[in-house]
Protein backbone atom coordinates (compact mmCIF):
# COMPACT_ATOMS: atom_id res chain seq x y z
CA UNK A 1 0.00 0.00 0.00
CA UNK A 2 2.76 2.39 1.01
CA UNK A 3 4.68 1.46 -2.15
CA UNK A 4 1.65 2.26 -4.27
CA UNK A 5 1.27 5.62 -2.52
CA UNK A 6 4.92 6.35 -3.15
CA UNK A 7 4.55 5.55 -6.84
CA UNK A 8 1.49 7.79 -7.01
CA UNK A 9 3.49 10.64 -5.49
CA UNK A 10 6.23 10.23 -8.10
CA UNK A 11 3.67 10.10 -10.88
CA UNK A 12 1.97 13.27 -9.61
CA UNK A 13 5.31 15.04 -9.51
CA UNK A 14 5.98 13.88 -13.08
CA UNK A 15 2.61 15.22 -14.27
CA UNK A 16 3.61 18.66 -13.00
CA UNK A 17 7.11 18.59 -14.45
CA UNK A 18 6.31 17.51 -18.02
CA UNK A 19 4.15 19.80 -20.13
CA UNK A 20 1.26 18.66 -22.30
CA UNK A 21 3.23 19.80 -25.35
CA UNK A 22 5.86 17.17 -24.54
CA UNK A 23 3.16 14.55 -23.96
CA UNK A 24 1.63 15.35 -27.36
CA UNK A 25 5.12 15.01 -28.83
CA UNK A 26 5.50 11.57 -27.24
CA UNK A 27 2.10 10.40 -28.49
CA UNK A 28 2.62 11.72 -32.02
CA UNK A 29 6.04 10.11 -32.39
CA UNK A 30 4.84 6.80 -30.98
CA UNK A 31 2.03 6.83 -33.56
CA UNK A 32 4.59 7.60 -36.26
CA UNK A 33 6.48 4.45 -35.29
CA UNK A 34 9.38 5.84 -33.25
CA UNK A 35 10.97 3.33 -30.85
CA UNK A 36 10.49 4.19 -27.14
CA UNK A 37 14.27 4.10 -26.61
CA UNK A 38 14.70 6.82 -29.22
CA UNK A 39 12.18 9.01 -27.44
CA UNK A 40 13.88 8.33 -24.10
CA UNK A 41 17.18 9.64 -25.52
CA UNK A 42 15.57 12.82 -26.85
CA UNK A 43 13.78 13.49 -23.56
CA UNK A 44 17.01 13.00 -21.61
CA UNK A 45 18.73 15.48 -23.94
CA UNK A 46 16.01 17.94 -22.94
CA UNK A 47 16.71 17.62 -19.20
CA UNK A 48 14.18 14.89 -18.28
CA UNK A 49 15.41 11.99 -16.21
CA UNK A 50 15.37 8.48 -17.68
CA UNK A 51 12.84 7.49 -15.00
CA UNK A 52 10.49 10.34 -15.98
CA UNK A 53 10.88 9.60 -19.67
CA UNK A 54 10.07 5.90 -19.24
CA UNK A 55 7.14 6.65 -16.95
CA UNK A 56 5.58 9.08 -19.41
CA UNK A 57 6.11 6.82 -22.43
CA UNK A 58 4.65 3.87 -20.53
CA UNK A 59 1.64 5.98 -19.51
CA UNK A 60 1.06 6.94 -23.12
CA UNK A 61 1.28 3.36 -24.40
CA UNK A 62 -1.09 2.03 -21.75
CA UNK A 63 -3.67 4.82 -22.14
CA UNK A 64 -7.00 3.61 -23.61
CA UNK A 65 -7.22 6.95 -25.41
CA UNK A 66 -3.90 6.29 -27.12
CA UNK A 67 -4.92 2.74 -27.97
CA UNK A 68 -8.14 4.01 -29.54
CA UNK A 69 -6.20 6.51 -31.67
CA UNK A 70 -3.74 3.75 -32.61
CA UNK A 71 -6.59 1.64 -33.96
CA UNK A 72 -7.86 4.57 -35.99
CA UNK A 73 -4.34 5.11 -37.33
CA UNK A 74 -4.25 1.47 -38.42
CA UNK A 75 -7.30 2.13 -40.59
CA UNK A 76 -5.69 5.25 -42.04
CA UNK A 77 -2.53 3.27 -42.74
CA UNK A 78 -4.64 0.91 -44.86
CA UNK A 79 -6.00 3.86 -46.85
CA UNK A 80 -2.46 5.21 -47.25
CA UNK A 81 -1.43 1.81 -48.63
CA UNK A 82 -4.05 2.17 -51.36
CA UNK A 83 -2.75 5.66 -52.20
CA UNK A 84 0.80 4.30 -52.22
CA UNK A 85 -0.18 1.78 -54.90
CA UNK A 86 -1.33 4.62 -57.16
CA UNK A 87 1.78 6.68 -56.32
CA UNK A 88 4.12 3.80 -57.18
CA UNK A 89 2.37 3.18 -60.48
CA UNK A 90 2.51 6.91 -61.26
CA UNK A 91 6.27 6.86 -60.71
CA UNK A 92 6.70 3.81 -62.94
CA UNK A 93 4.63 5.25 -65.80
CA UNK A 94 3.53 8.87 -65.23
CA UNK A 95 0.38 10.05 -66.99
CA UNK A 96 0.94 12.14 -70.08
CA UNK A 97 -0.81 15.50 -70.28
CA UNK A 98 -2.55 15.10 -73.63
CA UNK A 99 -4.04 17.68 -75.98
CA UNK A 100 -7.33 16.56 -77.52
CA UNK A 101 -9.00 18.54 -80.31
CA UNK A 102 -12.72 19.22 -79.82
CA UNK A 103 -13.11 16.32 -77.41
CA UNK A 104 -16.65 14.93 -77.32
CA UNK A 105 -18.56 14.97 -74.04
CA UNK A 106 -18.79 11.18 -73.97
CA UNK A 107 -15.05 10.69 -74.48
CA UNK A 108 -14.25 13.42 -71.95
CA UNK A 109 -16.45 11.72 -69.34
CA UNK A 110 -15.08 8.24 -70.01
CA UNK A 111 -11.36 8.94 -70.42
CA UNK A 112 -10.78 11.97 -68.20
CA UNK A 113 -13.59 13.02 -65.84
CA UNK A 114 -14.23 9.53 -64.49
CA UNK A 115 -10.54 8.65 -64.56
CA UNK A 116 -9.56 11.79 -62.60
CA UNK A 117 -7.07 12.56 -65.36
CA UNK A 118 -6.10 16.03 -66.64
CA UNK A 119 -6.34 16.94 -70.32
CA UNK A 120 -5.99 20.02 -72.52
CA UNK A 121 -8.92 20.50 -74.91
CA UNK A 122 -8.33 22.53 -78.06
CA UNK A 123 -10.67 23.96 -80.68
CA UNK A 124 -13.65 24.63 -78.40
CA UNK A 125 -13.05 28.38 -77.92
CA UNK A 126 -12.12 29.30 -81.50
CA UNK A 127 -15.32 31.18 -82.31
CA UNK A 128 -16.20 32.64 -78.92
CA UNK A 129 -16.55 36.47 -78.89
CA UNK A 130 -14.25 36.79 -75.86
CA UNK A 131 -11.28 35.60 -77.90
CA UNK A 132 -11.70 38.25 -80.57
CA UNK A 133 -13.12 41.08 -78.47
CA UNK A 134 -11.40 41.12 -75.08
CA UNK A 135 -8.31 43.27 -74.68
CA UNK A 136 -7.22 46.10 -72.36
CA UNK A 137 -8.59 48.87 -74.58
CA UNK A 138 -11.97 47.15 -74.89
CA UNK A 139 -12.16 46.65 -71.12
CA UNK A 140 -11.50 50.36 -70.60
CA UNK A 141 -14.05 51.40 -73.20
CA UNK A 142 -16.92 49.33 -71.78
CA UNK A 143 -16.27 48.81 -68.05
CA UNK A 144 -13.94 51.55 -66.76
CA UNK A 145 -16.38 52.94 -64.19
CA UNK A 146 -17.38 49.59 -62.71
CA UNK A 147 -16.31 49.00 -59.11
CA UNK A 148 -14.41 45.73 -58.83
CA UNK A 149 -12.53 43.83 -56.15
CA UNK A 150 -8.84 42.99 -56.57
CA UNK A 151 -6.24 41.12 -54.54
CA UNK A 152 -3.50 43.62 -53.57
CA UNK A 153 -0.35 43.54 -51.43
CA UNK A 154 0.48 39.94 -52.24
CA UNK A 155 4.25 40.57 -52.42
CA UNK A 156 4.36 41.48 -48.72
CA UNK A 157 2.71 38.25 -47.57
CA UNK A 158 4.21 34.82 -48.26
CA UNK A 159 0.81 33.27 -47.46
CA UNK A 160 -1.28 35.59 -49.62
CA UNK A 161 -3.53 32.79 -50.84
CA UNK A 162 -4.36 31.52 -47.35
CA UNK A 163 -4.85 35.14 -46.23
CA UNK A 164 -6.76 36.22 -49.33
CA UNK A 165 -9.51 37.99 -47.36
CA UNK A 166 -6.95 40.46 -45.99
CA UNK A 167 -5.85 41.44 -49.50
CA UNK A 168 -9.19 42.49 -50.98
CA UNK A 169 -9.44 46.06 -52.30
CA UNK A 170 -12.20 47.90 -54.16
CA UNK A 171 -11.33 50.11 -57.15
CA UNK A 172 -12.47 51.25 -60.58
CA UNK A 173 -11.96 48.57 -63.19
CA UNK A 174 -10.37 51.14 -65.51
CA UNK A 175 -7.76 51.99 -62.87
CA UNK A 176 -6.96 48.32 -62.43
CA UNK A 177 -6.59 47.83 -66.21
CA UNK A 178 -4.15 50.77 -66.23
CA UNK A 179 -2.11 49.20 -63.40
CA UNK A 180 -1.96 45.86 -65.20
CA UNK A 181 -0.70 47.53 -68.35
CA UNK A 182 1.76 49.79 -66.51
CA UNK A 183 3.32 47.13 -64.26
CA UNK A 184 3.61 44.52 -66.98
CA UNK A 185 5.12 41.86 -64.69
CA UNK A 186 3.95 41.63 -61.08
CA UNK A 187 2.49 39.25 -58.52
CA UNK A 188 1.30 42.04 -56.25
CA UNK A 189 -2.16 42.44 -57.86
CA UNK A 190 -4.58 39.90 -59.28
CA UNK A 191 -8.32 39.47 -59.82
CA UNK A 192 -9.04 35.87 -58.79
CA UNK A 193 -11.88 33.52 -57.92
CA UNK A 194 -11.61 34.86 -54.35
CA UNK A 195 -13.08 38.13 -55.68
CA UNK A 196 -15.89 36.49 -57.64
CA UNK A 197 -18.82 37.39 -55.39
CA UNK A 198 -18.17 41.06 -56.12
CA UNK A 199 -16.87 40.95 -59.69
CA UNK A 200 -19.43 38.63 -61.23
CA UNK A 201 -22.11 41.26 -60.66
CA UNK A 202 -19.92 44.22 -61.65
CA UNK A 203 -18.79 42.63 -64.93
CA UNK A 204 -21.85 40.52 -65.64
CA UNK A 205 -22.00 41.35 -69.37
CA UNK A 206 -18.66 39.64 -69.94
CA UNK A 207 -20.35 36.25 -69.61
CA UNK A 208 -22.31 36.94 -72.78
CA UNK A 209 -18.99 36.48 -74.64
CA UNK A 210 -18.07 33.18 -72.95
CA UNK A 211 -19.17 29.93 -74.64
CA UNK A 212 -21.61 27.74 -72.72
CA UNK A 213 -19.84 24.48 -73.72
CA UNK A 214 -22.93 22.23 -73.39
CA UNK A 215 -20.78 19.19 -74.25
CA UNK A 216 -19.25 19.48 -70.78
CA UNK A 217 -21.13 22.05 -68.70
CA UNK A 218 -24.68 22.52 -67.43
CA UNK A 219 -26.62 25.26 -69.20
CA UNK A 220 -29.89 25.26 -67.25
CA UNK A 221 -28.68 27.99 -64.86
CA UNK A 222 -27.01 30.17 -67.46
CA UNK A 223 -23.33 30.75 -68.01
CA UNK A 224 -21.22 30.41 -64.89
CA UNK A 225 -17.57 30.88 -64.10
CA UNK A 226 -14.85 32.75 -62.24
CA UNK A 227 -12.95 35.69 -63.77
CA UNK A 228 -9.14 35.69 -63.39
CA UNK A 229 -7.31 38.74 -64.76
CA UNK A 230 -3.83 40.04 -64.03
CA UNK A 231 -0.39 40.95 -65.31
CA UNK A 232 2.38 38.60 -66.32
CA UNK A 233 4.11 37.20 -63.26
CA UNK A 234 1.06 36.36 -61.14
CA UNK A 235 1.62 33.18 -59.16
CA UNK A 236 -1.02 30.85 -57.79
CA UNK A 237 0.99 28.54 -55.48
CA UNK A 238 0.61 24.78 -55.38
CA UNK A 239 -2.80 23.80 -54.00
CA UNK A 240 -5.66 21.47 -54.86
CA UNK A 241 -9.30 22.31 -55.52
CA UNK A 242 -12.32 20.67 -53.90
CA UNK A 243 -14.09 20.25 -57.25
CA UNK A 244 -13.27 19.46 -60.84
CA UNK A 245 -12.33 22.63 -62.70
CA UNK A 246 -12.05 23.97 -66.24
CA UNK A 247 -9.44 26.64 -67.01
CA UNK A 248 -10.59 28.40 -70.19
CA UNK A 249 -7.67 30.51 -71.39
CA UNK A 250 -8.99 33.63 -73.14
CA UNK A 251 -5.98 36.00 -73.19
CA UNK A 252 -2.28 35.35 -72.69
CA UNK A 253 -0.41 32.21 -71.68
CA UNK A 254 -0.03 30.41 -68.37
CA UNK A 255 2.50 27.85 -67.21
CA UNK A 256 0.86 25.10 -65.17
CA UNK A 257 2.52 22.37 -63.11
CA UNK A 258 0.50 19.42 -61.78
CA UNK A 259 1.10 16.65 -59.24
CA UNK A 260 -1.28 13.70 -58.88
CA UNK A 261 -3.39 13.40 -55.68
CA UNK A 262 -1.78 10.07 -54.79
CA UNK A 263 1.39 11.95 -53.74
CA UNK A 264 -0.44 13.84 -50.98
CA UNK A 265 1.75 12.34 -48.22
CA UNK A 266 4.89 13.82 -49.79
CA UNK A 267 3.59 17.39 -50.06
CA UNK A 268 3.53 18.30 -46.35
CA UNK A 269 -0.09 19.39 -46.57
CA UNK A 270 -0.51 20.83 -43.06
CA UNK A 271 -3.22 23.43 -43.70
CA UNK A 272 -6.40 23.14 -45.81
CA UNK A 273 -5.51 22.65 -49.50
CA UNK A 274 -2.04 24.22 -49.44
CA UNK A 275 1.55 22.99 -49.36
CA UNK A 276 4.79 24.89 -48.57
CA UNK A 277 6.37 23.48 -51.76
CA UNK A 278 7.29 26.37 -54.10
CA UNK A 279 6.34 25.46 -57.67
CA UNK A 280 8.78 27.98 -59.14
CA UNK A 281 11.71 25.95 -57.87
CA UNK A 282 10.99 22.73 -55.99
CA UNK A 283 13.67 22.57 -53.28
CA UNK A 284 14.73 18.93 -53.10
CA UNK A 285 17.06 19.71 -50.20
CA UNK A 286 14.11 20.86 -48.11
CA UNK A 287 11.66 18.34 -49.65
CA UNK A 288 13.77 15.29 -50.61
CA UNK A 289 10.63 13.12 -50.61
CA UNK A 290 9.59 14.84 -53.86
CA UNK A 291 12.68 13.69 -55.75
CA UNK A 292 10.88 10.91 -57.64
CA UNK A 293 7.42 12.51 -57.80
CA UNK A 294 6.35 13.14 -61.42
CA UNK A 295 5.45 16.77 -62.15
CA UNK A 296 3.42 17.37 -65.30
CA UNK A 297 4.01 20.74 -66.94
CA UNK A 298 2.40 22.63 -69.79
CA UNK A 299 2.01 26.10 -71.23
CA UNK A 300 -1.69 26.79 -71.69
CA UNK A 301 -2.19 28.83 -74.85
CA UNK A 302 -5.05 31.25 -75.60
CA UNK A 303 -8.06 29.28 -76.82
CA UNK A 304 -7.18 26.13 -74.87
CA UNK A 305 -9.05 24.57 -71.96
CA UNK A 306 -7.26 22.72 -69.18
CA UNK A 307 -9.28 20.18 -67.22
CA UNK A 308 -8.01 20.20 -63.61
CA UNK A 309 -9.40 17.10 -61.86
CA UNK A 310 -10.41 17.37 -58.23
CA UNK A 311 -7.54 16.72 -55.81
CA UNK A 312 -4.76 17.38 -58.33
CA UNK A 313 -2.11 19.77 -57.01
CA UNK A 314 -1.48 22.63 -59.41
CA UNK A 315 0.81 25.65 -59.63
CA UNK A 316 -0.04 28.43 -62.10
CA UNK A 317 2.19 31.24 -63.40
CA UNK A 318 1.03 33.87 -65.89
CA UNK A 319 3.55 34.36 -68.70
CA UNK A 320 1.65 37.30 -70.21
CA UNK A 321 -1.15 39.67 -69.24
CA UNK A 322 -3.87 37.06 -69.05
CA UNK A 323 -7.56 36.38 -68.61
CA UNK A 324 -8.87 32.98 -67.59
CA UNK A 325 -12.45 31.88 -67.03
CA UNK A 326 -12.71 28.98 -64.58
CA UNK A 327 -15.85 26.82 -64.52
CA UNK A 328 -17.06 24.07 -62.19
CA UNK A 329 -20.68 23.54 -63.36
CA UNK A 330 -20.06 20.20 -65.06
CA UNK A 331 -22.89 18.04 -66.37
CA UNK A 332 -21.83 15.27 -64.02
CA UNK A 333 -21.67 15.05 -60.24
CA UNK A 334 -19.02 17.51 -59.01
CA UNK A 335 -19.75 17.52 -55.28
CA UNK A 336 -16.49 16.50 -53.63
CA UNK A 337 -16.52 19.21 -50.96
CA UNK A 338 -19.48 18.02 -48.85
CA UNK A 339 -17.37 15.31 -47.21
CA UNK A 340 -14.15 17.35 -47.09
CA UNK A 341 -12.72 17.40 -43.53
CA UNK A 342 -14.25 20.19 -41.44
CA UNK A 343 -11.01 20.67 -39.53
CA UNK A 344 -8.37 22.00 -41.94
CA UNK A 345 -5.32 21.51 -39.70
CA UNK A 346 -3.55 18.36 -40.82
Amino acid sequence: MNAQLGLHAVASQTVQSMSDDWRRWIAENLLLGAHPATLENVLQQNSFSLHTARLEISAALSSPYFQGVQRLKNRLDKRDWVLAIAAKLDQIAPLALERQHQLSGEQFLRDYYQQNRPVIITGMLDDCPARSRWNLAWFREHFSERQVEVQFGRNSDANYEMNSIAHKRQMRFGDYVDLVEKNGHSNDMYMTANNDSSNRKALNELWEDVPSLPEYLKTDQGKQGFFWFGPAGTITPFHHDLTNNFMMQIMGRKRVKLIAPCHLARLQNERHCFTPVDGRNIDLTRFPQLRDVPVLECVLEPGEILFLPVGWWHFVESLDISVTIAATNFRWDNDFFSNYPANHDF
